[in-house]
């Protein structure tokens, strides 16, 4: 029984790999307590300005987070720093009638993969940075494990 459920786990661990993912990066929230002065920033290179990409929110929460979504704040920035957008997002990661989670799960853990922009086309090639920010007024909000995002070319399936 033990071997099927380390099977389990290596199945489901590659599963989630995203081989059309030109990047892919999660930041670990120390202890599962997220401050609102803790902004994870993820900066990617953008080689082919002329395709769109979609970008994801990565996260991973426990099911002892406290409620049925979460509102960050995004911030996209190009290589000198200047902000092309902020934004407000709320993701749902609990069903809000039964409280069932969304995403996938294993134990009590659960990742969600949240579709942030689809078919974006940033202005040039280079680097960029987003920058998030949990936005619950609850400091420290708990039980949120790790925060990321992946890009994407949007002609790519999952």
């Amino acid at each position: 029984m033990k071997r099927l459920g380390v099977v389990l786990f290596i199945v489901w661990l590659f599963a989630g790999c995203d081989t059309n993912a030109v990047y892919k990066e999660y930041t670990d929230i120390d202890d599962g307590k997220w401050y609102i002065k803790n902004a994870p920033s993820f900066t990617f290179e953008i080689a082919d300005a002329s395709e769109p990409y979609n970008i994801y929110y990565n996260l991973r929460n426990s099911l002892s987070y406290g409620y049925y979504n979460l509102y960050l704040t995004r911030y996209l920035r190009d290589a000198t720093g200047k902000e092309l957008e902020s934004r407000l997002d709320e993701l749902i990661l609990m069903d809000p009638k039964t409280g069932k989670p969304n995403g996938d799960g294993l134990g009590d853990l659960f990742d969600h993969k949240v579709l942030m922009k689809r078919n974006y086309r940033f202005p040039k090639p280079g680097k960029y940075t987003i920058q998030i920010r949990q936005y619950m007024r609850q400091d420290p909000l708990l039980n949120i494990l790790s925060v990321g995002i992946t890009v994407e070319k949007a002609g790519s399936t999952n």
